[in-house]
């Protein structure tokens, strides 16, 4: 029965379009009025994400969208318990598996609006993109995390990759590192009884650190949950329920737990079907789109190898040039001349037989404050949304680097409500397809299916990770 296969529904509040990243088959929600809720917590997956995109936005707006978010939830998730759609839920603030954005935010809204809870776990482990934690130490391929680029964020920088530190760092000492429970990796291997009464014994919402090196050690502590969920905490000899009370948690963290706690079978496309989505006209497959808003060191990397292949043209995006027209008068009509002029560069590439390459000027601009930084970055996502969805129902495919760009890319240049995800291209990189047949205010058209778009994260991969995705989607199969 539907009913039963949805025991547990687990509601994902992420900050950017990507840290779907390790899952498939499941609806990416970016509205959340009350019918679109309702049909999300329907959907027969276990899942549902809610794009909130805070990690674009100042931190007192980002606490407004998460409250806004959860008191549309409430009573959605109220009406689905009722209605017997599903039995219980529990809810996950899935944030950057190199530990920038809202914490600890946007979880002590959730808590405010939707809690108790016992525990909040900070789980960052992002294994599939080498993002593993040992003995509290958060690292990037064995490398301390606060020693990446990453932590040189304009927006979230941070000094130290022990989390419990970390944690203080980030509450401006509201949280002190002493009052950080841990649960280590040797707990995790040995899981059983010991780990179900540490876990059952955590309450008023302490914060715990959780270590996660391997899928092994994320499917001990999701198997803990769930059952702690159902069936409350363990007996004192371990071998059954104890108060019977169900325990609630929340969780920040990367993509990887939402696995472990979903627990879904292989996805059903491999990777070479995920490329054959890609769409076609009558003379054969459609042309390919790329953006590239990141500007994280990798993505320089990723680019520039990107570029040099023969076949992708690059069209630069100036940022200085968007800069000086949001600082002088009439941005707006400024703005809309120089995008007439990318959007006929881009054309001429695409009728030359080559895929356009639309990307923003390289380094980080310079700002005079972060509110400032954060609006020339919705600017220029702005900028490349309008004029992807303007060549959209030309294309065969889309691939977008960047949450922010992303973002933007889906609900404001393709006015979506929602895309279904469908599985990874490759580790980490997932396919969404996206129905562009309308836009507010025109007819119907005919377009040969879905759009695929690749929702590719700023920090994900090697230098040649973006090339390789390119490359699948041009060949429409995965490597012999």
């Amino acid at each position: 029965m539907a009913q039963a296969a949805q025991a547990i529904k687990i509601v994902v509040i992420d900050d950017d379009p990507t840290g779907s990243q390790t899952v498939h088959g499941c609806p990416l929600l970016l509205r959340w009025d009350a019918e679109t809720l309702a049909a999300g917590l329907a959907h027969p997956s276990p899942l549902l994400f809610l794009l909130a995109n805070t990690r674009a936005l100042a931190p007192a707006e980002a606490a407004d969208r998460v409250r806004q978010i959860c008191r549309a939830l409430r009573p959605a998730l109220e009406r689905a318990m009722a209605a017997g759609t599903i039995s219980s839920w529990l809810v996950v603030s899935r944030g950057d598996s190199t530990l920038r954005g809202h914490f600890p935010l946007e979880v002590e809204v959730i808590a405010a609006e939707l809690g108790p809870f016992d525990a909040t776990l900070l789980v960052p482990a992002f294994l599939e993109g080498g993002r593993t934690t040992v003995d509290g130490v958060h690292r990037l391929h064995g490398q301390p995390v606060h020693e990446s680029p990453f932590a040189r964020d304009g927006l979230f920088a941070y000094g130290t990759s022990h989390l419990p530190d970390w944690v203080e760092e980030k509450s401006g000492g509201r949280i002190p590192a002493t009052a950080v429970d841990r649960i280590g990796w040797r707990e995790l291997d040995a899981g059983g009884p010991a780990l179900m009464g540490h876990l059952a014994s955590l309450e008023r919402n302490v914060c715990v650190a959780v270590d996660g090196a391997s899928t092994q050690q994320l499917a001990a502590l999701a198997a803990a949950v769930r059952c702690l969920i159902a069936a409350g905490g363990p007996t004192p000899a371990g071998d059954g329920p104890g108060d019977g009370r169900p325990r609630r948690f929340l969780f920040q963290c990367a993509a990887s737990l939402i696995q472990a706690l979903a627990a879904l079978p292989p996805q059903p496309l491999a990777p070479a079907d995920l490329a054959s989505l890609r769409r076609r006209g009558g003379a054969g497959p459609l042309p390919g789109l790329v953006l590239v808003g990141s500007h994280v060191p990798l993505a320089d990397r990723q680019l520039e190898r990107l570029l040099a292949e023969p076949d992708c043209i690059g069209v630069e995006l100036e940022v200085s040039k968007v800069q000086r027209l949001l600082e002088g008068p009439e941005p707006a009509l400024l703005l809309a001349s120089l995008e007439q002029a990318w959007a006929r560069r881009l054309a001429e590439v695409l009728a030359g037989g080559h895929t356009p390459v639309l990307y923003t000027s390289r380094g980080e601009a310079r700002c005079r404050h972060a509110e400032e930084r954060r609006a020339l970055g919705l600017a220029l996502a702005g900028v490349m949304a309008r004029l992807a969805a303007a060549l959209a129902p030309a294309l065969g495919y889309l691939i977008s680097k960047g949450g922010i760009t992303t973002h933007t890319l889906l609900a404001d240049g393709l006015y979506l409500e929602q895309v279904e995800l469908q599985g990874q291209l490759l580790p980490g990189l997932s396919l969404v397809l996206a129905a562009t047949e309308t836009s507010p205010g025109e007819a119907p058209e005919v377009h040969p299916g879905p759009l695929p778009v690749l929702t590719f994260p700023g920090n994900l991969g090697d230098e040649g990770t973006l090339w390789e995705a390119w490359r699948r989607m041009e060949a429409q199969a995965g490597p012999a």
